[in-house]
């Protein structure tokens, strides 16, 4: 087990306000949604004193039999478990790298398990310790709806030379579904290469499900316009669009966006430029693109953390990415000035559904001989997922 400590961030450390906004997604019943349900079994109350060390002896007691993964985005009280942390798409590969785990404990969102058990061996479960840990980002782009909108593209005679390419936030069916239709999947880390690619392949992109991502990779890194890119909305008629802007578009993105990186504000960036003379702002490319041209930097999950690190002592930087992320580097580097670039609070509210009494649930039911909340992917789609995620493997860097 990786031993973390408990540290609590530098005294230069200002804890955001409670936002009224934060809602708690996660309650739906509808089991084919990324929300997903409530967690079947009675669970320790979150009082338990003994939580950590009962998770403890249940992971002791595993052995090697189980392997831990810890999404950057997760709590300190589940990430001090976690065998390796990383994001999402690193986590599923470092699990597909340990096949005599015959159990990995996703401690993530629903859509990062399915990637795991898509890239993992058939004797290896995947464990998502609570089913109601999803993504509201990936739920903004249901199959049903993205089959229609390519049945649009269809209408219009441009699907033909148009590429999906699909954010690996994204369901399984979203994947399979680009990798069907000659696509590739990108992370936040290599959308520029994905982008390059497809454009090698087609007049246009059809990016999915993430509208900042795309826009910010293809206006800031790939030097098109804000009119070469027009946004699709799968709640209106032809996505809200004419056949004629359709045609002339380079970029349809799909409307979505991540409930956590779309708050952040241009004026955020004014406000902490004003509060902290010398500032370095950094934010996720998830971030609007009035939020983006703003900043001193852009950085995946992994960019910002390896910048923050290689960064000289002293300097001061506003960090624009999910709270959890951004106490655990104040707390890591204190001989640096880290503020969250909001002044109130921004978890993810999904991925903190995932919490001790539910992990230390999971983990005591394994150690118990009782499979629990498995995540599976049928396996078309698993094939049509594993075509996209291959494709995206084969680019430079991939």
């Amino acid at each position: 087990m990786t031993s973390t400590t408990h540290n609590e961030p530098p005294s230069g450390w200002v804890e955001p306000e409670p936002s009224p906004l934060l809602l708690l997604l996660g309650q739906a019943s509808d089991t084919s949604s990324e929300r997903g349900v409530d967690c079947p079994g009675a669970l320790p109350a979150p009082s338990d004193p003994d939580l950590v060390a009962r998770a403890t002896r249940a992971k002791e007691a595993l052995g090697e039999r189980v392997f831990v993964l810890g999404h950057h985005y997760q709590r300190d009280e589940v990430v001090q478990f976690a065998d390796v942390t990383g994001d999402s798409f690193k986590l599923a590969r470092e699990a597909a790298a340990r096949p005599e785990a015959g159990f990995i404990v996703f401690c993530g969102v629903h859509f990062m398990a399915e990637s795991a058990d898509i890239l993992t061996q058939d004797h290896q479960k995947v464990v998502l310790p609570d089913l109601a840990a999803g993504c509201s980002m990936a739920d903004m782009a249901g199959i049903d709806q993205v089959e229609d909108a390519w049945q649009t593209l269809e209408e219009v005679g441009i699907a033909d030379s148009t590429i999906p390419v699909t954010y690996m936030n994204s369901t399984a069916a979203i994947k399979a579904f680009t990798g069907r239709n000659r696509g590739t999947i990108c992370t936040s880390s290599n959308a520029e290469t994905s982008l390059k690619w497809a454009f090698e392949q087609g007049e246009r992109v059809l990016f999915l499900p993430d509208q900042h991502l795309g826009r910010n990779t293809a206006v800031m890194k790939l030097g098109l316009s804000l009119e070469d890119c027009v946004v699709f909305d799968p709640r209106k008629p032809g996505g809200g669009l004419t056949p004629e802007q359709l045609r002339d578009a380079r970029m349809i993105l799909w409307r979505g966006h991540c409930s956590v990186h779309g708050r952040f504000t241009p004026q955020n960036v004014d406000d902490v430029r004003e509060r902290i003379p010398g500032v370095n702002v950094i934010v996720h490319p998830e971030c609007r693109n009035e939020v983006a041209v703003k900043a001193d930097a852009i950085g995946s999950t992994e960019g910002i953390i390896k910048t923050i690190a290689a960064a000289e002592s002293g300097s001061a930087w506003a960090v624009g990415t999910e709270l959890n992320l951004v106490k655990r580097l104040a707390s890591q580097f204190p001989d640096k000035r880290i503020s969250f670039l909001d002044k109130t609070v921004c978890y993810c509210s999904t991925m903190n559904r995932i919490d001790l009494p539910h992990f230390t649930w999971a983990m005591e039911s394994l150690a118990e001989g009782r499979l629990v909340n498995q995540i599976t992917v049928d396996p078309d789609t698993a094939h049509w997922a594993r075509v996209a995620l291959d494709r995206m493997l084969a680019l430079p860097g991939g």
